[in-house]
């Protein structure tokens, strides 16, 4: 799912091409994508963008007459920027946004058609819209461990819930608690000030070194690899490879449809966190340290 630095850098180079231009239609090849029926879509149609910006992972284009596009790319939906009138993609096209320079073109590559676009107008039905998560890049360390520490969760699920925090997801999260040194089980209710203090320091750093890499990368060119999986990233999608600080391999845990990476040697003490669904199979078998799973590996491959 794109998180804050690719929805920013979406926004950066959005706002190179559409400020102050109309959208002068919106096609819709999905009639699942739309999301709100009053206004109707086409009342979109015509009208001038007055801004982009940022809604936690949603992307707000203000239109005149005080209308609101959002569009939630969800897991799998990217946007391309194509010559005007290009025809939408079959199968993975879901929309396109027109303007005089070219067409904005919405896709999602999966067969769960999850993004959605809604339009609505006046701050009141948009902040409808917002789970309201404190702003990461904005707030001091004070208002941010008051935020993780309003409900008792670890503190992996903290970072990614977006009533917490705006714009941090799966990624994201484990470069952060990995920079932090921070397990991702670890319970907010217990982390000291001085913990808390070290996880915003690496929240702020990791988001806004990670933004001006992708936009260095990008350059002038409409961001075409956007993903979940970058090099240079120290855990995220790196499971058994080794750790840039220490060398020690990579671990995971999976829950629901996510996993956790993390280094058990930077960040749990060389604790290896239960992976509940192997913990339950193995029981007793599950070993508990980096140091007795690495011996049984070496074992296992003679």
């Amino acid at each position: 799912m794109p998180e804050l630095p690719d929805v920013e850098l979406y926004i950066s180079h959005l706002r190179r091409r559409v400020a102050d231009e109309p959208l002068d239609a919106l096609r819709l090849a999905s009639p699942f994508l739309v999301r709100s029926f009053d206004p109707p879509i086409a009342a979109a149609h015509g009208k001038v963008v007055q801004g982009v910006r940022r809604m936690g992972k949603r992307i707000v284009f203000d239109l005149t007459g005080d209308l609101h596009l959002v569009l939630h790319l969800m897991i799998a939906g990217r946007l391309r920027w194509r010559a005007r009138g290009t025809t939408i993609p079959a199968k993975v096209g879901l929309a396109a946004f027109d303007f005089p320079a070219g067409s904005l073109v919405l896709t999602e590559a999966s067969a769960q058609k999850r993004a959605s676009l809604h339009l609505v107008r006046g701050a009141a039905a948009l902040r409808a819209l917002d789970p309201a998560g404190i702003e990461p890049l904005e707030c001091d360390s004070t208002a941010f461990a008051a935020a993780l520490r309003r409900e008792n969760h670890t503190v992996k699920r903290s970072l990614t819930d977006p009533h917490v925090l705006s714009g941090i997801g799966n990624a994201y999260s484990d470069e952060i608690l990995w920079r932090a040194r921070t397990s991702p089980l670890r319970l907010t209710s217990a982390m000291s000030d001085e913990e808390m203090d070290r996880l915003h320091t690496a929240t702020q750093a990791t988001l806004r070194e990670w933004t001006a890499q992708l936009a260095a990368e990008t350059g002038d060119e409409f961001p075409e690899k956007v993903t979940a999986f970058r090099q240079g990233m120290a855990v995220h999608g790196r499971y058994r490879k080794p750790c840039p600080s220490c060398g020690k391999p990579v671990q995971r845990i999976a829950y629901a449809h996510n996993e956790s990476n993390y280094c058990a040697h930077c960040q749990t003490g060389g604790k290896l966190l239960a992976d509940r669904s192997l913990s339950r199979l193995m029981h007793d078998d599950w070993p508990k340290t980096l140091d007795e799973l690495e011996a049984r590996r070496r074992k296992g491959s003679r």
